[in-house]
């Protein structure tokens, strides 16, 4: 265990992830690598630390605040933006004066790398980013616009996304769609490295014999790249089915209208948000996991249900594919009812079908994503960024 602190610097809201359940043991510390993690948030969130707690390990726990300023955005003089980031990041540098990490992590890249950027600059303390989104694809700031303040938003973010992620010791993209966003602004240090998920509570689907009555789970934040309208209209010629939707969002009360509408409300369960562990810890005990997204991403719900040998219906997204969601470990459907209706009529009706394709996606999730093995990449690369010296 390294006696000396990591530095976490994250632009989300901790007790938001907790409301949804995302909390995951040893996400900002893996392989209880680290004695000692401070997380500081460019936000004012003060969340608690039971709460959090494990996302540390063993490790003491500390949180801090720099709340982000959009302002530097709007400044076009390009030196004059990075004074005023810099200046901005002037905190960040004090603390970490104070606490002598050996390791800054960023995750996402956002005002958390200007901070991290600053502290390298300034104390010779190298960072590491992960992307978990592209963000050509699902931008934080960066939005097509005609508006004079959007635009000068827009240059800014992208050229702190280059300039952050240029400096950086280590860029680690969580998935292959991320990488044409890297390889567009190009010259960083990249490696690949899955998520971290919750090994601890994840259990392998043993049994393919049908529940009754069929249980299937769909799990994922519900807006329009998410919505599941389709499965919800495929349940209604699926009445020895019932449907648990575990998410939230700004379809929530529409889809679940439309259940209502559809006469199949009491056959699809809706939870807002299952703690992780206790998500983890059901899958198994479903016998589809259904699923639409036309997000750009490989998204943790659907590696969980892969590393657990459930069978996945998922659709083929409008534009480029995932890479990783390939048809010999997902069945790959259109966005309508009738191509959701007949994938799962179909896996319903053929057991050898829906065992193969379940135990298929195990053997592959366990080679390439299970938790221990991404938990090691992501302390292996620690232990050579704070060891090069750089």
């Amino acid at each position: 265990m390294i006696a000396s602190p990591l530095l976490v610097i994250i632009p989300d809201q901790l007790s938001a992830l907790v409301a949804k359940g995302e909390v995951q043991p040893r996400y900002y510390n893996p392989g209880n690598l680290f004695a000692e993690v401070h997380i500081m948030m460019t936000n004012t969130d003060q969340p608690s630390e039971e709460a959090v707690r494990s996302m540390v390990g063993d490790a003491k726990l500390e949180f801090h605040n720099l709340p982000e300023d959009y302002r530097p955005l709007l400044i076009e003089d390009r030196i004059k933006r990075w004074r005023v980031f810099d200046d901005w990041a002037e905190p960040a540098v004090a603390l970490a004066r104070q606490l002598r990490p050996s390791l800054v992590r960023c995750h996402g890249t956002d005002f958390n790398t200007v901070a991290a950027r600053r502290i390298k600059r300034s104390l010779d303390i190298p960072y590491v980013v992960s992307l978990h989104t592209n963000p050509d694809q699902s931008p934080c700031r960066r939005t097509i616009s005609a508006d004079p303040e959007q635009i000068k938003i827009n240059r800014s973010m992208e050229d702190l996304e280059r300039t952050c992620l240029a400096d950086a010791d280590m860029v680690m993209p969580v998935y292959r769609s991320i990488l044409p966003y890297l390889d567009r602004l190009g010259g960083f240090r990249t490696e690949l490295c899955y998520n971290v998920l919750n090994g601890g509570t994840l259990r392998r689907k043993e049994i393919y014999a049908l529940g009754s009555p069929v249980r299937l789970i769909s799990v994922g934040r519900q807006y329009q790249d998410k919505n599941a309208d389709s499965i919800i209209r495929a349940m209604s010629d699926l009445p020895e089915a019932a449907l648990t939707m575990v998410g939230d969002g700004p379809l929530h009360e529409p889809l679940k209208q439309l259940a209502a509408e559809l006469g199949v409300s009491g056959r699809v369960n809706f939870l807002p948000a299952v703690p992780n562990d206790e998500l983890c810890a059901m899958l198994a005990e479903y016998d589809l996991f259904v699923v639409h997204t036309e997000a750009w991403e490989f998204n943790k719900s659907v590696i969980e249900a892969l590393l657990s040998g459930l069978p996945v219906i998922i659709n083929r997204r409008i534009g480029r594919p995932v890479p990783e969601l390939t048809d010999d470990i997902v069945t790959l459907v259109d966005n309508t009812p009738d191509s959701y209706w007949g994938a799962i009529r179909r896996l319903l009706d053929d057991h050898g079908a829906r065992e193969t394709l379940g135990r298929k996606a195990f053997e592959t999730a366990q080679r390439l994503w299970a938790p221990s093995i991404a938990e090691a990449r992501y302390g292996e690369i620690y232990r050579r960024v704070i060891g090069s010296g750089t």
